[in-house]
């Protein structure tokens, strides 16, 4: 008897046992989980978190409907600190924690190292604003950028370099990452022989004295500065250039246009030239989520809209394929024709859009107003 009572104790706790990893295998299952990945904290984090909460956003939408596949959307939000190696950490750790897609990552210095952990996994990945060529030139069927390229930003601002401001002289400076340095040789590339680059030097990003390079490249008559990288080096560099009595504009990309910029270079931000895509305010398809995102965040940062639209794109691909399979979702996306926030957006087999237009903006008065379209007359 007492033997029979063992093995009844011991069947009871073998049934609780399994009912209780059922239980957990379960609730582990009522969650769809997608990541955003970016710098979260540090210099750059603004930019993180208007990538954090654009993503936050959609799913919050989603989720008051009742989410995707009869299922809430939990969101996993990752801290890449702007490093290559973190970016790969952060990687692995959201897809070992079976995330169906992620929303991400900021820098392209992190997206590209990143993107190999997602291939490997099969998982979708989005970028909201990661615009270096070599990204979407891997091969990957999963990659994807809601953003334009460098190439095609570098084109515009050696365009208006060239046939608005008519140009001969540019000095050239870069933070030494995969992003700015990639933009500032796009422009020069762009260039070509039509201007003289009489100054091309690096930077170390972080730094907070600039006024050695800046000194070095006074004398060397150029007409215009430009610079690739960051607003906090930006911000830094064209401040610092004004105390030295260097006074010509400065050009910049996406990655410089941010109320931070302002907020550091002061007055020095003046007459600055940033390419950027056209101002969301003006479009009626992104009146919804201004009027969203305000209300719960506040101004919308530059990249919050392309992570909303990221989200939505990712989240529409889910229930398209009526699956969390990394391989069907990537299909539903190169497939797609989605209406977001942006507009009518579509890729092409290396995972960027169709259309990716880039405008000049110019700093007056302590804000950025649209400046200058491509084919057009400055008005």
């Amino acid at each position: 008897m007492k033997n029979r009572g063992t093995a009844l104790c011991l069947v009871a706790i073998f049934l609780i046992l399994s009912a209780t990893l059922l239980f957990s295998c379960a609730k582990k299952e009522e969650t769809i989980k997608i990541g955003v990945a970016g710098p979260m904290t540090g210099d750059q984090s603004k930019m993180g978190i208007d990538i954090k909460n654009g993503t936050e956003l959609a799913v919050k939408e989603w989720n008051q409907k009742g989410g995707v596949l009869g299922k809430k959307i939990e969101l996993l939000v990752e801290d890449d600190q702007h490093d290559p190696k973190q970016a790969v950490s952060v990687a692995n750790k959201l897809v070992n924690a079976g995330a169906a897609g992620i929303i991400g990552h900021f820098n392209s210095s992190a997206s590209i190292p990143a993107s190999s952990v997602y291939s490997r996994a099969k998982i979708p990945m989005i970028t909201p604003a990661s615009t270096n060529p070599q990204l979407t030139e891997q091969g990957f069927t999963n990659v994807f950028r809601i953003c334009g390229r460098d190439d095609q930003q570098g084109l515009a601002a050696a365009t208006f370099v060239t046939e608005v401001l008519k140009l001969k002289k540019v000095s050239v400076l870069h933070d030494k990452t995969t992003y700015g340095q990639g933009l500032a040789d796009e422009f020069v590339k762009a260039l070509g022989n039509r201007v003289e680059v009489v100054y091309y030097n690096g930077i170390i990003q972080g730094d907070k004295d600039f006024r050695a390079v800046l000194t070095a490249l006074k004398g060397k008559g150029a007409e215009l500065l430009y610079f690739g990288g960051i607003y906090p080096e930006g911000g830094l560099i064209i401040k610092q250039a004004r105390e030295l009595g260097i006074n010509i504009p400065l050009m910049s990309g996406d990655g410089v246009i941010d109320p931070k910029f302002i907020e550091i270079a002061g007055t020095a931000s003046e007459g600055s030239y940033l390419t950027f895509s056209p101002d969301t305010k003006n479009l009626p398809s992104a009146k919804g989520f201004l009027s969203s995102y305000s209300s719960g965040y506040g101004e919308p940062g530059p990249y919050s809209i392309y992570a909303y639209d990221a989200a939505n794109v990712l989240l529409h691909a889910i229930d398209t394929a009526k699956s969390t399979g990394g391989p069907a979702i990537s299909k539903a996306i190169h497939e797609m024709k989605h209406t977001g926030a942006l507009g009518g957006l579509q890729w092409d087999a290396k995972g960027d859009i169709l259309q990716s237009p880039y405008v000049v903006w110019i700093t007056r008065n302590g804000k950025f107003e649209e400046y200058w379209k491509p084919g057009e007359a400055i008005q």
